[in-house]
């Protein structure tokens, strides 16, 4: 059986696949607030605590934010910027006495959607996480693209496409550049934007849920952050082409993006309006996809 292990900036997941791909088992924690160091223990004691609820050592492959560099063999380019700097791979091998399998959180929530989820059947997809941060990855029949610089798919570290003369120059990122998309459309970000303009202090998925009801603050946030999530696929899909766009992390249960978003990207992208066959697709999974993804990181034996 092979446990999955999801390390996101507010929570750990894991969960047991069978070699069906069937749940046998599953929990979830709080991301340790401390140290490094803390964070490593706390997926160890998981995958001890997952073994023991199906009797049996499991192969273990972890859904990480950021990328392996494939320079230095650290963990880089982690909005949960203290995994930065770190050999992750190398000290849950040395705790857990044996390898263990890392890929980039997005890329695992992309081969999830790609194999048996929402995208199934699709020659290539991008898999987006909305979230704390903004993430994501390419997956082409079935296997995840990693890249020379293991940074395929970092679209979130683009600049905004097509800004306004008020979205220039845009808000520091945590990155060290100015404007980043995951400035713009990252789960914090947004609700900023809102207190910024109407004063209320709404979470993001609130903010949806009351233009669902009628707020016109509220829909007046929503759509302009329908049109910038258009802006910046519309560049991925002049680049890639993808059959299907998934949409991951918390911020993918508002539906109002499903429906606006496609029809704002036909001003963007590169190809008649009427002929765009790219799908913008919620999650099957939800936000297990990521889980199932890093499970899959070994195959069935």
């Amino acid at each position: 059986m092979r446990i999955g292990i999801d390390l996101g900036g507010t929570k750990i997941e894991g969960i047991v696949l069978d070699s069906d791909g069937r749940d046998k088992a599953r929990l979830r924690i709080d991301t340790p607030e401390g140290s490094y160091e803390a964070g490593v223990k706390a997926i160890v004691d998981m995958v001890h605590a997952l073994e023991e609820q199906v009797g049996t050592q499991c192969s273990v492959g972890v859904a990480h934010p950021g990328a392996i560099s494939p320079a230095t063999g650290l963990i880089k380019n982690a909005n949960s910027t203290r995994l930065n700097g770190h050999p992750l791979n190398k000290d849950l091998e040395r705790m857990l006495g044996r390898p263990v399998r890392l890929e980039n959180d997005a890329n695992c929530f992309a081969v999830s959607e790609a194999s048996d989820g929402a995208a199934a059947g699709c020659g290539i997809v991008f898999g987006v996480i909305l979230g704390t941060g903004v993430g994501g990855g390419v997956v082409i029949d079935g296997r995840p693209l990693t890249g020379a610089q293991a940074i395929a798919g970092e679209w979130g570290h683009n600049p905004l496409p097509h800004p306004h003369d008020d979205e220039r120059p845009g808000l520091r990122c945590y990155c060290g550049r100015t404007g980043c998309i995951e400035t713009w459309l990252s789960g914090p970000r947004l609700q900023e934007q809102f207190k910024q303009r109407t004063g209320r202090t709404l979470r993001a998925t609130e903010i949806a849920d009351a233009a669902e009801a009628g707020d016109t603050q509220a829909a007046e946030q929503m759509e302009l952050y329908c049109d910038r999530l258009a802006r910046a696929l519309s560049v991925v899909i002049n680049i890639i082409d993808p059959h299907a766009v998934v949409l991951g992390g918390g911020l993918s249960k508002m539906k109002r993006l499903y429906m606006r978003v496609p029809e704002l990207w036909k001003q963007y992208v590169f190809s008649e309006p009427e002929l765009i066959a790219t799908r913008l697709l919620p999650p099957k999974f939800g936000d297990s996809s990521g889980v199932r993804g890093a499970a899959w990181l070994w195959p069935p034996g």
